[in-house]
């Protein structure tokens, strides 16, 4: 069975979190993907732990949890590009591919002759993607990003957290890297996008994947709110300003959310409860009534969830379709029964001998389902590339070597 993309080749070009997130959805998909690396040093995100035991000499690795986490799948290659040498074997091995995505500074690529504009004149075909902070043009074009500096730049972190005026109120980051991680996304989709455009014509084209562009796109309703009326939303922390009760209590053994968000739900939450009279009250007869004396209805629900066992009270309001589910550490959700059942763990033959446990991908297709291969170690794919692909002979390979250029 084929895999979608199998015989597409990809040159990655990328470091860190969002430009591989979205090499790896390729190499997920089937492409044979070339991971370009620094003698020696690797991708950055090898250094930042924690890290999988090397089995040979008992001391951590390079592998680390970041590295495994986007670089399934993939050929490591070590390459330096610094060198004129080391430049034209990227350049080689960019013609036999379909597509190049790189993460490199505006305009940084051009003195090793990889920038699109000196691969594209050499192969028009070539689809060449480009991952940056803030886009090929503007003020802020030559500007480094991070996940960090985004998140607040692009608006996320202003309406993340709690209001201002309560205790630990103020703008708030996600904790997983959620810049990098859309900007991956989207970068696949365009590079999915030119592969179909390519098949029909014939032409290659350049895809400008900006952390900024895909930031700002990912608020959603909240920038089309702020468009329509002008108001910046607020922060309002976990609850949800358009429905209550929509947001957490704290049982008696962990924390819990309750979105009961119609009437309805908030009926049959009170049946569950032993406080059938409480929708008859005139502050939380209707939804608009209830998020208008939301601090008064938190605290009366509060007062009967406190003493309650969360896993009692999810099972009594799921019997009664209340939708509620609870706040879960890693632990529980890799013990939760759902998780399990959708086989999220795989367990992967690592080239180091040992058996590496990463989370699946989540694309599931009926007739080409994904196959999941380990991460690489540094450089274990650099010989058998530039002797298969590149047509070195042995004794150039090993002058290349010698030389520190692979």
């Amino acid at each position: 069975m084929s895999a979608i993309l199998e015989g597409i080749k990809i040159l990655d070009l990328t470091r860190v979190i969002a430009g591989p997130m979205c090499t790896q959805i390729l190499a997920d998909m089937g492409a044979t993907v070339y991971k370009i690396e620094k003698p020696g040093e690797g991708d950055d995100t090898r250094r930042m732990g924690p890290f999988l035991q090397d089995p040979a000499t008992g001391q951590p690795s390079n592998d680390s949890a970041l590295y495994l986490a986007y670089n399934r799948g993939k050929h490591s290659v070590t390459v330096d590009i610094a060198t004129p040498e080391g430049a034209q074997l990227v350049r080689d091995l960019a013609l036999r591919c379909d597509v190049v995505v790189e993460n490199y500074k505006v305009g940084s690529l051009a003195k090793y002759g990889l920038d699109e504009a000196s691969l594209r004149a050499l192969k028009p075909e070539l689809i060449y993607c480009s991952v940056t902070g803030f886009g090929q043009t503007g003020p802020y074009a030559p500007k480094p990003a991070y996940d960090f500096i985004l998140q607040g730049l692009a608006g996320p972190m202003s309406t993340c957290g709690l209001p201002d005026d309560q205790p630990g109120g103020g703008p708030m980051r996600t904790a997983i890297p959620m810049t990098d991680m859309v900007t991956g996304l989207y970068a696949t989709i365009g590079i999915l996008g030119a592969l179909m455009h390519r098949q029909k014509t014939g032409e290659g084209q350049a895809i400008d994947a900006a952390m900024l562009d895909a930031t700002v796109a990912f608020n959603g309703h909240l920038a089309v709110g702020y468009l329509m009326n002008g108001k910046a939303p607020q922060r309002v922390g976990n609850t949800n300003p358009i429905a209550s009760p929509s947001e957490v209590f704290d049982c008696a053994d962990g924390r819990i959310i309750i979105a009961a968000g119609n009437n309805g739900q908030f009926q049959q939450l009170c049946a569950v409860l032993g406080a059938p009279d409480m929708p008859a009250d005139p502050r939380f007869a209707t939804n608009m009534q209830r998020i208008a004396h939301r601090s008064e209805l938190r605290d009366a629900l509060q007062a009967l969830v406190r003493d309650r066992s969360r896993a009692q009270l999810l099972q009594q309001l799921s019997d009664a379709t209340v939708p509620a589910g609870p706040i879960n550490d890693m632990a529980q959700v890799f013990a939760d029964p759902q998780t399990q059942h959708r086989h999220m763990v795989v367990e992967l033959p690592h080239s180091s001998g040992q058996t590496v446990r990463v989370v699946r991908s989540p694309l599931n297709w009926s007739a080409s389902p994904v196959t999941h291969r380990a991460p690489p170690r540094l450089g274990e794919h650099s010989l058998q590339t530039l002797r298969d692909e590149l047509g070195l002979s042995e004794a150039q390979v090993q002058g290349l070597l010698q030389r520190g250029i692979i």
